[in-house]
């Protein structure tokens, strides 16, 4: 039945026969010519018939004995996309067992990461490691503030952005990796693509030697590119993840161009197919193929559908036999568009679930609620509607060239109707975040930080403003500074309900909030930033969200290391409302970073006013304290945070270190031996504990637990530092320069660790790289009082 099926299809497939041309004749090219096209990318406006032409691409390639994988914006990321063409090839005979394998671990590896997410404290905290040796050096914190360790871009480590300090983020990062059993299932969760796309390309270098072709289609591109379109040209034109096999053909469709920065000189190997509406010999086809064949009624179906393929089929399949048939779409679109439909119930049910951009039997019964059939009968009468596209997630849409005349239709008609619509799909996809809001009770982070939720928000949002274009706008307002908070790509999540909110109400103050915010979220590192303050200047928040705005936009400057600025939007946030826990939050960890520890401390006790008794506030009193080097004042604070939470591993490792600087090395042990019990891949534990050993003389344990280290943070500048330390301590200062050399190489700016080298080259007699080690050290800081107090010590002159 399925082979039938598709022969009817092809048959009824007319026109674009340039295009057809051009790719079957591709594939009499080899790769090695350089005529030979690796990437095709078909364009045009919606209904102009890219789907239809590119599963005709496909069935193309498997008349020449090609595997073909398609995927639209069914798949919602990387992962998604793997996954369906590696089921679409097991389908053509050709599995990819490792592909299947490495997917089914990351999922396992995500869904692990979420419940060790849970597990984390509630409150904000701060980091462990200390000042100095272990910290996160300049040139980490500054990379942290910079956004690059993927803050909102990656589960878990996005969820922490808003309530933690860029400190700890730093060393929550690697705190996040080692929460794995290995550094690769780490990656496996935070960069899926890094580790999945070797896998994949592995598998396509396998499946090439076993047909001529390996044809990948990308539709719906327009869509999907946000996440593709960058992975799709480095997978193509770079080695980042592995060689791609040269018989490999890709096809892409969406409704704009390649992104001509991105793309930029992929004429030697790239393909535009620009679409546009049918040739009048095309549309006349594809009548024939449908019956209508009569002069008059063809005329008139050629003028008013403008030769788009959407109109002409939709228009060709109600069956007219005379002019006065064919209606004006313009004016009576939908009438066309159902026809064929003598039921006014289900006419109205169409319309109706028309307003929701998605579709299932939830949301038809939610849309469509007059009586009729039951939810699942009327969906599946939608499903086989011509203008209905079904995905393989079960869910369905209207084509965009029918839903909008439908949507104006409903709007300017029946605005009642139109308004109480929108305002129970709202409802059901509030009740939908709620069930995953209360899912993840316990867990992280706000819920802006996670995909599944947001997608759910932002339909709430769009039907929000839909059914009351004005007296939803603050709210909507208020959900975005929540986005703003994460990062810019979410930031654009949001934006994008209110644009196509504008679009479908044509509410004018609606498109002028759009248009600002998308000006402004065409800076990638900026964009969130440049939002935070639209809302500012002219939002009309409450003080609450001015609150919220400035510490938002606090944030992201302090992410971008402009602390001064950072502090002026938290110290106005407090100003608003002293009792605002995450302004004094905002101040106390942005004081810290510099170097301010006293005034960090009155926020801190601020902050413990309004949450008394919080485990987080003792941590990061007994953590300021240690890093101002008053251990005697940072024990007191880190019992107390111990009393709380018992089985916290950073308050056990942050008060071993704080019982070694005392002089207590045997306690210390035994704080560090727990924490590392309870988090066994704990790097900076790992660290401080190899430093304790060796004090002890246990030299074996130090270097095994350095060894761990260096495991699960290679590339950390740190985990080298502390290395050369040890093995500076037992004398082996050759090992330890190599050691410094890899520390100061991953981080130039490590300035503690340019300082410790010297000791090691002093050791070695080579005084004179002793001295421009230390010179370094004071290039990058200045006020490095100790390195000063050793140069002065080696070139024999007083210290006055």
């Amino acid at each position: 039945m399925q082979e039938l099926i598709r022969r009817r299809r092809r048959a009824g497939f007319v026109g674009r026969r340039e295009e057809l041309r051009l790719f079957r004749e591709n594939f009499e090219l080899p790769p090695e010519d350089e005529r030979h096209r690796f990437l095709f990318h078909v364009h045009g406006p919606a209904g102009v018939g890219k789907t239809s032409l590119v599963r005709e691409l496909g069935q193309l390639s498997a008349d020449r004995g090609a595997f073909v994988g398609y995927v639209d914006d069914g798949a919602p990321d990387v992962p998604g996309v793997l996954a369906e063409i590696a089921v679409q090839f097991g389908q053509q005979g050709r599995a990819m067992k490792a592909l299947e394998r490495a997917l089914a671990q990351h999922r396992q590896r995500a869904h692990e990461a979420v419940l060790a997410a849970a597990r984390e404290p509630a409150g904000p905290t701060g980091p462990t490691g200390p000042a100095g040796p272990g910290t996160p050096s300049a040139g980490s914190a500054t990379a942290v503030r910079a956004g690059v360790v993927g803050l909102g871009m990656v589960p878990v480590v996005g969820a922490l952005a808003g309530v933690v300090d860029a400190d700890r983020i730093a060393l929550g990062a690697d705190r996040l990796r080692a929460r794995f059993r290995s550094q690769e299932d780490a990656r496996l969760v935070l960069e899926p693509e890094r580790v999945l796309t070797p896998v994949f390309l592995d598998e396509l270098a396998g499946a090439a030697d076993a047909v001529p072709w390996l044809v990948l289609l990308f539709d719906t591109y327009e869509r999907t590119a946000p996440y593709l379109d960058r992975w799709l040209y480095d997978v193509m034109t770079t080695d980042r993840y592995g060689e791609l096999p040269a018989n490999v053909v890709v096809v892409t469709a969406g409704q704009r161009p390649l992104d001509p920065d991105r793309w930029d000189g992929a004429a030697d190997f790239a393909a535009e197919l620009p679409l546009r509406p049918f040739t009048e010999a095309e549309a006349r086809g594809l009548l024939a193929a449908k019956g209508v064949t009569e002069e008059p009624v063809v005329a008139e179906v050629l003028r008013l559908s403008g030769r788009l393929p959407v109109l002409v089929s939709t228009l060709a399949g109600t069956g007219p036999a005379a002019p006065g048939d064919v209606g004006d779409p313009s004016a009576t679109a939908v009438e066309r568009f159902l026809k064929c439909e003598p039921d006014p119930v289900r006419r109205a049910a169409a319309l109706d679930c028309a307003l929701p951009r998605r579709l299932d039997e939830e949301i038809v019964r939610a849309a469509a609620h007059r009586g009729g059939d039951e939810p699942a009968e009327l969906y599946a009468w939608l499903r086989a509607l011509p203008f209905v596209r079904a995905d393989r997630r079960g869910t369905a849409r209207y084509h965009d060239v029918v839903r909008a005349p439908m949507l104006r239709l409903r709007r300017n008609t029946a605005p009642e109707l139109w308004s109480s619509g929108h305002t129970r799909l709202a409802g059901l996809y509030a009740r939908r975040c709620a069930a995953l809001e209360e899912e993840f009770r316990g867990a992280p982070g706000r819920p802006w930080m996670r995909p599944e939720w947001r997608a759910l928000r932002v339909e709430e949002l769009y039907h929000s403003l839909c059914a009351a274009p004005r007296a939803a706008l603050p709210g909507v307002l208020r959900e975005g500074i929540d986005a703003c908070r994460v990062d810019t790509a979410v930031a654009r999540e949001w934006a994008r309900a209110v644009a196509d909110a504008a679009e479908d109400t044509d509410a004018a103050h609606l498109r002028e909030w759009a248009d600002d915010c998308r000006t402004a979220l065409a800076d990638e590192r900026l964009g969130a930033l440049r939002v935070l303050e639209l809302f500012l200047e002219r939002a009309g928040l409450d003080d609450a969200g001015r609150v919220a705005a400035y510490n938002a936009h606090g944030l992201r400057l302090f992410l971008l290391g402009r602390l001064r600025e950072a502090l002026a939007d938290h110290e106005r946030a407090v100003a608003l409302d002293p009792g605002d826990q995450w302004g004094h939050h905002g101040l106390a960890v942005t004081h810290r970073a510099l170097g301010e520890y006293e005034t960090a401390l009155r926020h801190l006790a601020a902050a413990d006013e309004v949450v008394p008794g919080a485990e987080w506030v003792a941590r990061d009193r007994g953590e300021t304290y240690r890093r101002m080097g008053r251990p005697d004042e940072a024990l007191p604070w880190l019992d107390r945070a111990h009393a709380i939470d018992p089985r916290e591993p950073q308050t056990l490792a942050s008060r071993g270190q704080v019982k070694f600087v005392l002089g207590r090395p045997r306690e210390a042990l035994d704080d560090l031996d727990r924490a590392i019990d309870l988090w066994p891949d704990y790097p900076w534990a790992l660290a401080r504990r190899a430093r304790v050993r060796q004090s002890l003389g246990d030299l074996p344990g130090a270097f095994a637990d350095l060894d761990r280290v260096l495991g699960l943070a290679p590339d950390a500048p740190g985990s080298h530092g502390d290395r050369g330390d040890i093995l500076r301590f037992a004398g082996r200062h050759e090992e330890a320069v190599a050691a410094y050399d890899t520390a100061v190489a991953l981080d130039p700016g490590y300035a503690w660790a340019w300082g410790s080298r010297a000791l090691s080259l002093e050791a070695l007699n080579r005084t004179d790289e002793a001295l421009a080690s230390l010179d370094e050290a004071l290039r990058i800081d200045p006020e490095y009082g100790w390195a000063r107090e050793q140069k002065q010590r080696i070139l024999g002159t007083d210290a006055g």
